[in-house]
């Protein structure tokens, strides 16, 4: 990306809107984009690498340099939360501004300063010394989660794995009793529709409000509980760190805890899912895994790179911005693609090759800069756990003959269900 200059004048201005037949020429929002997007990425980066969609209102920025420099770009602005509800009728609005405040104090959706002071609160549970310490709990946990599928012979992996366990682990991060973790789903995944939709519908909509607002009730219970007891959880950090002066409001106390849950729960399961999906289709890879264990750290990297559970990030443009010879005027969406970067053949040569023993795989899928993604240490954790216990104790897993569907969504890449007969159980398990 440039530096911030003024635009050249010969610069090409923001694209107007297209016409109806117009509107999705590379077909982004077609059931086989969703379920494959990376040829229609090859096309992007190959012909617009800065591509105005219309279908998504918003710039689609693809090769890896650019979507790199976008992270770090202060001229693109994570503080979007607006954006989410600005095309909707004015009483749509009104109605889902709960919403929005909410999402307005995600340090996720936050430009420093303000988003320096909540993150660096968030960041004192998340040092890998701490979140190291939590492996033998999270293999534990996995294993638990195995022993309760493995009597049947078959596993929905993203359900009863990739589902259960991030919502088992940030349950315990934020100090939420065993007993209401199952709430915790729903929630996670109400936002989820909601943040991964391009333009949402007003049923996606008002399904995020009503978790919000539950979430909201919820935590307030939970943080009332934490300021009477006090426990090693997340929580009571940040109440600790409130008696010392590092004063966050009820608000953006109520919204860390929501974007902590959303975050920790939705990035992860479908981190798992993917992994195990790309490992069960490409069996030189996973038999490699399997006899050596070892690689599994980085594996968990090219796994990350090859298929990112996050594959679009939007920023908004606070002021006109010159990229590639195209305009991005003030106040236009630019969605950082993070699937098409890391697909680059500029930065990883035979790109749509899964290798495990790949050199310095500097994918982008937790971001770059001030908003790298806080969990991301706990997040590997968990992949290298699920995926390494899962394949040595089901070493002849293969995915049913049911079709694989995804969800309809561009931000967020993740099967609908992905059904797995899981052989024999090994006897070294």
């Amino acid at each position: 990306m440039n530096s911030p200059d003024a635009p050249k004048p010969d610069a090409t201005p923001a694209a107007p809107p297209a016409a109806d037949a117009d509107l999705d020429p590379f077909r982004l929002q077609s059931p086989e984009t969703f379920a494959n997007p990376y040829p229609v990425y090859a096309k992007l980066r190959e012909q617009a690498p800065v591509y105005f969609s219309a279908a998504y209102n918003g710039w689609l920025i693809t090769r890896y340099d650019q979507v790199a420099a976008g992270f770090r770009d202060p001229r693109l602005s994570a503080k979007r939360s607006g954006a989410f509800v600005t095309k909707l009728p004015e009483d749509v609005r009104q109605r889902l501004e709960p919403l929005r405040r909410n999402l307005a104090s995600w340090a996720l959706l936050l430009d420093p300063p303000e988003h320096t002071r909540i993150r660096s609160l968030i960041n004192k549970a998340f040092v890998p010394r701490l979140v190291e310490g939590m492996r033998s709990r999270v293999e534990a946990l996995v294993n638990e989660l195995l022993d309760a599928v493995a009597p049947t012979g078959r596993i929905d992996v993203l359900r009863d794995l990739g589902d259960a366990l991030p919502l088992l682990v940030i349950g315990e991060v934020l100090g939420v009793p065993t007993q209401d973790r199952h709430r915790l789903k729903g929630w996670s995944n109400a936002l989820g529709g909601f943040l991964g939709s391009g333009r949402p519908t007003l049923e996606i909509a008002g399904g995020a409000l009503s978790a919000v607002a539950e979430m909201e009730d919820y935590f307030r219970g939970v943080i009332a509980a934490r300021r009477q007891n006090p426990g090693s959880d997340l929580l009571s950090q940040l109440l600790v760190a409130e008696e010392q002066g590092m004063i966050l409001g009820e608000q953006e106390l109520l919204s860390t805890c929501c974007m902590l849950l959303f975050g920790g729960h939705e990035t992860t399961k479908n981190l798992i899912g993917n992994g195990l999906l790309a490992l069960l289709l490409h069996p030189a890879e996973r038999d490699a895994l399997r006899e050596a264990p070892a690689l599994i750290g980085p594996a968990v990297e090219e796994l990350l790179r090859y298929d990112s559970p996050v594959q679009w990030m939007s920023r908004v443009a606070l002021d006109d911005i010159e990229l590639d010879g195209v305009r991005i005027a003030k106040g236009d969406r630019a969605f950082l693609v993070l699937g098409a970067a890391n697909r680059d053949p500029s930065q990883f040569p035979d790109p749509d090759r899964l290798d495990f023993r790949r050199t310095d795989i500097r994918h982008i899928s937790f971001g770059l800069g001030v908003h790298y993604c806080a969990g991301a240490a706990l997040a590997r954790v968990e992949a290298q756990a699920a995926i390494s216990t899962f394949l040595r104790r089901f070493p002849d897993a293969a995915l049913s003959s049911a079709p694989l569907t995804y969800r309809q969504s561009p931000g967020i890449r993740s099967l609908t269900a992905m059904p797995v007969e899981l052989g024999a159980q090994s006897s070294a398990s």
